[in-house]
């Protein structure tokens, strides 16, 4: 993975939401269920990303030769109860780089962070039929349950999610 860096990002340029747009309308649009449904204009996915960065996100930046080809996050649970624990969101890589081990990496780069934050528990969910199914779970995530007709595509069919856990060494 030549030339990949990830880093944690706390402001986003004009261009950086440009090409972050670009990658979440490609995913969305090729199917993937990241709480958006194809088709997704410019618009909505621009506004996503100018509205992301907000008390409790940790947002992460894949970039190869200067280039955005991935993001992930975190959304830290900021209760009082639920300070150990975070949700990995909108893990998203450009589909022209896809298959590299981008995934991977962001989500190692997304455990580093939780461990930085305090948090020994992340979760996560997907769509039940989805690929990064086998990553999550290779990754050590544990299949909490799967519930049926959690997400609508964009025909309105209902699709079952599956929700994950991860203990973090401590």
């Amino acid at each position: 993975m030549g030339g990949l860096a990830i880093t944690r990002v706390d402001h986003l340029s004009d261009e950086d939401i440009s090409a972050l747009s670009r990658i979440l309308i490609g995913v969305v649009n090729a199917g993937a269920s990241v709480g958006f449904v194809p088709p997704l204009g410019l618009d909505d996915a621009t506004a996503y990303w100018q509205g992301v960065l907000k008390p409790g996100c940790v947002l992460l930046i894949a970039r190869r030769d200067g280039a955005i080809v991935g993001t992930g996050q975190l959304d830290l649970a900021m209760r009082a109860n639920g300070r150990t624990r975070a949700e990995v969101c909108k893990v998203l890589v450009d589909a022209d780089a896809q298959g590299q081990g981008i995934g991977k990496a962001l989500m190692a780069a997304l455990e580093v962070e939780a461990r930085e934050e305090g948090r020994s528990l992340l979760h996560l969910d997907t769509s039940t039929n989805d690929k990064s199914n086998r990553l999550y779970l290779a990754m050590g995530y544990t299949a909490a349950g799967t519930i049926p007709n959690w997400a609508v595509d964009a025909d309105g069919v209902r699709h079952a999610t599956t929700f994950y856990y991860k203990v973090l060494d401590e």
